[in-house]
């Protein structure tokens, strides 16, 4: 499981980040090496025991989820989509309670700052799964099973970048630089509406020699037409899919080691934000295009974030060229978990409240519908050619 490493005896940078080896000891915390009238941040952990309880609790959740929706493909009704939602809102606040309790309110704080802004980009990828729904024109029956697949493709990938994020982590601290860094491209970039050409384009690139049948055949990736073994539509639905979440999970990773560097906390935070956003598809429905500013909260969390793991990296400094390869000691480097927690969440509410009761929110709401409406009349004009 995720094991506590020792504290360090020099201000070397961060402290060892041992995981994933069944030790029997805890998680590791955001620690700065103890400097003079200040103590190490998160020296309680938590217990193996919860670690795996957690872990099984939530895989045989998932599970569930996923046997539910193949053994039942339906349109879930608003009612039924909102219980959802509310549950798995209700078990990540709970959850959030009880790491606080075993570990302390480091750590809760953590897990609970990881978990909005976790939650937060994924709102942001269901947008693109919403695009990506509408340009295949799947069939809504069949929505749940793709969003499924989507949603368990994120968990491996976001795995995959927690193990190799902590490995890097260790090895080498002055990588915070390369993380912040890229944050701050990130979040220039959010702003922009270029990624989804440029996905089309590599998908178009990655498929063009599969022959692909024009209609699709329930949830079905294969089909046969003419007496002719084809691929059905589902799976360039899939391809684009999994293009989606690889980016994403280079965008949300080196986001929460931002916040947080327990492995634990990582991979349970993504858990818990990837919950329910299944149902969230089905509830948000239209109101997705009304949060016309969500883009711009996100991107200001991306590069607050960024900004931090830049301050992090030069309390912990140890590059030759940076004030003699000695770490710099100022109050103002150390943003502080709470602080971090307050300032996501009220992007978030800024945004939001901003999207659906300004003025402003309004006029681009209905820019953006208009748009919409503009690009699916031109797409059906596009293939009855």
């Amino acid at each position: 499981m995720f094991r506590r490493a020792q504290q360090p005896t020099s201000n070397t940078g961060i402290e060892q980040f041992e995981h994933l080896t069944g030790g029997g000891e805890t998680c590791g915390d955001f620690v700065y090496p103890p400097t003079k009238g200040r103590s190490s941040v998160g020296t309680s952990g938590i217990s193996l025991q919860f670690e795996i309880i957690a872990l099984v609790v939530l895989c045989l959740v998932l599970a569930a989820d996923l046997l539910y929706v193949t053994k039942r493909p339906h349109i879930p009704s608003m009612k039924e989509a909102g219980i959802f939602v509310s549950v798995y809102i209700g078990l990540a606040i709970a959850f959030g309670g009880l790491v606080w309790w075993q570990a302390g309110p480091q750590l809760g704080q953590e897990f609970y700052a990881g978990w909005i802004t976790e939650y937060a980009l994924s709102v942001d990828n269901l947008f693109v799964f919403i695009i990506i729904m509408a340009r295949f024109s799947v069939p809504r029956k069949y929505q749940q099973e793709v969003l499924m697949f989507g949603i368990i493709i994120a968990l491996i990938l976001r795995a995959i970048f927690i193990v190799l994020g902590a490995a890097i982590i260790e090895q080498w601290s002055w990588v915070f630089y390369i993380f912040g860094a890229f944050l701050l491209w990130t979040a220039w970039n959010q702003l922009k509406d270029e990624s989804d050409d440029e996905e089309s384009g590599l998908v178009s690139k990655l498929t063009a020699k599969m022959p692909i049948s024009k209609e699709f055949d329930g949830a079905k990736l294969r089909t046969v037409v003419d007496g002719k073994k084809l691929f059905t539509p589902m799976v360039l639905v899939f391809v684009t899919i999994g293009m989606t979440d690889l980016l994403f999970a280079f965008d949300s990773i080196p986001a929460i080691f931002g916040l947080t560097q327990s492995a634990f906390i990582v991979f349970t935070a993504n858990i818990f934000a990837l919950m329910g956003l299944r149902q969230l598809y089905f509830l948000l429905g239209g109101l997705m295009n009304r949060l016309v500013f969500l883009k711009h909260a996100l991107s200001f969390i991306l590069a607050f974030i960024g900004v931090k793991l830049i301050f992090h990296a030069l309390h912990e400094n140890s590059l030759p060229f940076i004030n003699g390869g000695e770490p710099l000691h100022y109050a103002w480097l150390d943003i502080s978990v709470g602080l971090s927690l307050l300032v996501i969440l009220g992007a978030i509410v800024i945004a939001t409240v901003m999207s659906l009761w300004s003025p402003w929110g309004k006029r681009a709401a209905t820019n953006a519908e208009a748009a919409e409406l503009a690009e699916a009349a031109d797409r059906a004009s596009h293939d009855d050619r």
